[in-house]
This record gives C-alpha cells, sequence and structure tokens, in this order.
C-alpha cells in the first residue's frame, strides 16, 4: 500500500552523510514508488554550487518535489537562494534558529521542522506556520507523548520516515505515533 506523502528522504547527494548507503539513489527510489507524492531533501551542505543543478535536474525527471534539510541559521541565507520547493529544518534551540526558521517561512515554502525531539527544539518558540515533522527515525528515541502533547492544538504535523536506506521508505512507527496523538499526516503537495 502506498503513502499519501513521504518528503524527508536522503539519497547519495548526500555525500558525507554516513547513514546514507550506495543503493539509495533517486532512481532506486523511483522504481520503489513508495509513496504517491515524494520528495527529496538532501543535506543542503553537500548541495552547493554546481552539484545543485545536477541534484535538480536528477530529482525533478522523476516528479519528485525538490527539498533540502537545512542545518540550522547558518545555512538559511544559501538556502533560500535556491529554487527549492520546501525546507526540512534542524532547528536547534538557540535563538539563531528560531529566527532562521521565520526567515525560511518569510518565502513562502513550506518550514517542516526536522526531528525536533532530537534536536531539543522548543516548539513553543517555534511559529505555528512551521509543520512539526514526526519521523521514524527517531520518534521513538525520546518521550514523544510528553514532548508533542501539548502542542497538539497549535501546529500541523507531517509524517515522514527519513530515510537514508531503501528499506526504511515507511512511516510505520511515525504513523503509530500519530494515531496515538490523534494527529493526521498533513499534505502539502
Amino acid at each position: 500500500m502506498q503513502l499519501k506523502q513521504d518528503l524527508h528522504i536522503h539519497t547519495i547527494f548526500s555525500t558525507g552523510d554516513g547513514a546514507v548507503v550506495p543503493q539509495q539513489t533517486v532512481e532506486l527510489i523511483a522504481a520503489i514508488n513508495h509513496a504517491e507524492i515524494i520528495g527529496i531533501s538532501d543535506h543542503f551542505d553537500y548541495l552547493t554550487g554546481d552539484i545543485f543543478y545536477t541534484y535538480e535536474k536528477s530529482v525533478r525527471s522523476f516528479g519528485f518535489q525538490l527539498g533540502t534539510e537545512v542545518d540550522g541559521y547558518n545555512w538559511v541565507d544559501d538556502a533560500i537562494q535556491y529554487s527549492f520547493d520546501y525546507y526540512i529544518y534542524h532547528c536547534h534551540n538557540t535563538e539563531a534558529d528560531y529566527k532562521g526558521a521565520e526567515k525560511l517561512l518569510s518565502t513562502g515554502k513550506p518550514v517542516i521542522i526536522a526531528h525536533p525531539q532530537a534536536l531539543d527544539t522548543d516548539l513553543s518558540r517555534v511559529s505555528p506556520k512551521c509543520l512539526i515533522e514526526i519521523n521514524n527515525r527517531y520518534v521513538t528515541r525520546h518521550n514523544w507523548r510528553k514532548y508533542y502533547t501539548p502542542f497538539l492544538d497549535q501546529f500541523k504535523f507531517i509524517l515522514s520516515s527519513d530515510s537514508h536506506q531503501p528499506h526504511w521508505l515507511n512511516h510505520v512507527v511515525a504513523e503509530y505515533a500519530a494515531r496515538e496523538l490523534g494527529v493526521e499526516n498533513t499534505i502539502i503537495f
């Protein structure tokens, strides 16, 4: 059964991420076709310069949404110079990173706060215009019920795989957490 949407997927374009296996290509993700709406969101720090155009061409050739994972405020100004459809954002618990989320929102493109539990993001400091991610990779590493429950009425949530390897292309654990919390997966494309 196909997922409706999966927007947090890495490929071999995230060259310095040791969790990404060589088989995790855009072509293989297209062949697996696990979701109706697929977005590739490799780490921005590996996509700057001329490699971006190769990345964009590869991702768009399969009709996928073009995203990127931005690691905090220091990368925001550079990231908004490129033609991404959405941002997966690491919002560490710093004043600068909360301002970075606001700056990304000013582009008018969706901003997904990536695995906020793992980054100690204070959701009370995040704009309710941001989408909050619940993903398979990190949700069970922390007390997700306690963490998300105070914010259920404040945000829309998005489920993702945060896949770095082909067998991670699913939402099984994220869907369980979302059901338990009573939240729905927000479809943005």
